[in-house]
């Protein structure tokens, strides 16, 4: 029941509040929504590694179904698991490390641009059609579509000459859909340097396969992990 016996103000506050509980959220005018979208992949014994790394164990170490007295879990894994972000110091020997990454980097405007099937690498003919300027870049390739446990050679990866144009362009952050952004058995890793030794924080593994290309705002926050080369992170878009 509506009142207003305390006046008109009291009266049009709660003619409001009704309002806003009856209409179903999808169609609710009075609260724009905006959509947070996930793109971080799930942590589990089953994510592919990268060669060499170390493997993923996830497991319980106390349960309360055992008699314990709250649900624990053992966690091992490397600092370039699943979606991570490599601080420069991962190639550069006095580089940034993970947690004096400004976080003002890893959250803002971004643009999610899809690179069409079939392009195995994203080199400068592709990087010079973003405008410059623009700080934060993803890109969606065909690997979104290829993840399983398995670790697959033959990702699409980012070019020297695109990380070059990158870094002309003046993009402060890139990130890819696969588990490296260079390309599989790079003996000089060109692109992180390139990245890296420009102060280019770089995201891997992401999880693109259900988003569309355009702009959002980005929030990527790895672990804080003192004098870390890299973290596994949470990523987040958010619709504009």
């Amino acid at each position: 029941m509506i009142e207003a016996k305390s006046g008109n103000g009291r009266f049009v506050h709660k003619l409001w509040h009704v309002l806003i509980q009856r209409v179903p959220d999808s169609f609710n005018i009075f609260m724009p929504l905006h959509r947070v979208l996930d793109i971080t992949l799930p942590i589990n014994n089953k994510l592919p590694v990268w060669p060499g790394d170390l493997g993923i164990l996830v497991e319980p170490s106390a349960r309360i179904v055992d008699g314990a007295p709250a649900n624990l879990s053992r966690i091992e894994m490397g600092s370039h698991t699943g979606t991570h972000i490599d601080a420069p110091f991962h190639f550069v020997l006095n580089g940034r490390t993970v947690d004096k990454i400004p976080l003002a980097l890893l959250m803002g405007k971004a643009r999610v641009i899809e690179v069409p099937d079939g392009k195995q690498a994203i080199d400068s003919t592709i990087v010079e059609s973003i405008d410059p300027g623009l700080e934060r870049v993803l890109f969606k390739t065909q690997n979104s579509k290829r993840y399983s446990s398995k670790f697959i050679q033959d990702f699409v990866a980012l070019t020297p000459n695109g990380a070059s144009a990158l870094v002309e362009k003046g993009a402060k952050l890139v990130g890819i859909d696969y588990l490296s952004i260079e390309t599989y058995g790079s003996k000089e890793h060109e692109t992180h340097h390139i990245l890296l030794r420009s102060g280019v924080v770089i995201i891997e593994g992401l999880s693109l396969k259900n988003i569309e290309p355009g702009d959002y705002e980005l929030i990527a926050l790895p672990l804080k992990i003192e004098g870390g080369d890299g973290a596994p992170a949470r990523v987040v878009l958010r619709s504009l």
